[in-house]
């Protein structure tokens, strides 16, 4: 066995990946204080092609080191906006014609493998000790559960994204 080279790995220029579709999908990002958690949202929404990322309240921005160590240069391809409320997003998504999902556990909420997946959805994700804000909750059409089976009641906001976005990208792009 040999590591690929990034030549095998056939990677698609910053030019190139500026051209492609991306999924109609939206990634909100409620008030997250950890710049190295925006940063790894970011990584991940560029692995999956997502459609933008929306920053929302405390929500860092780039450009910023901190966010670009922990992105690798994908706050550079990764499309997104900024908002001073998650509210706001939320009014502007559901105007847009999305429908909303809180990652979140909740009364309700359906869980990750029984969740069918809509083109023009978004997600929020929820500050790292609040979970996703009452106020953003109020826009949902539904919520989305990751099943877990530890100890601990929650995952880390940067994992759970790219948990979710991994499960976006298989149902919309790895159907048999």
């Amino acid at each position: 066995m040999r590591k690929l080279t990034m030549d095998e790995l056939h990677r698609l220029s910053k030019d190139e990946f500026d051209t492609v579709e991306k999924l109609p999908v939206v990634m909100v990002l409620d008030n997250i204080r950890s710049l190295s958690n925006v940063g790894a949202v970011f990584r991940s929404a560029d692995a999956f092609r997502i459609g933008e990322l929306f920053l929302c309240g405390i929500t860092a921005c780039p450009p910023h080191r901190e966010i670009h160590k922990t992105a690798l240069g994908a706050d550079e391809t990764v499309r997104w906006r900024y908002f001073e409320t998650t509210e706001e997003a939320c009014r502007t998504l559901k105007g847009m014609g999305y429908k909303l999902f809180a990652v979140e556990q909740v009364e309700g909420s359906t869980m990750l493998q029984d969740f069918q997946m809509e083109p023009n959805s978004a997600f929020i994700m929820g500050n790292e000790v609040e979970g996703v804000s009452d106020e953003a909750l109020a826009f949902c059409d539904g919520a989305i559960e990751i099943p877990q089976v530890g100890t601990k009641h929650s995952l880390n906001v940067s994992v759970c994204s790219g948990i979710i976005m991994w499960d976006i990208f298989k149902q919309m792009c790895l159907k048999p």
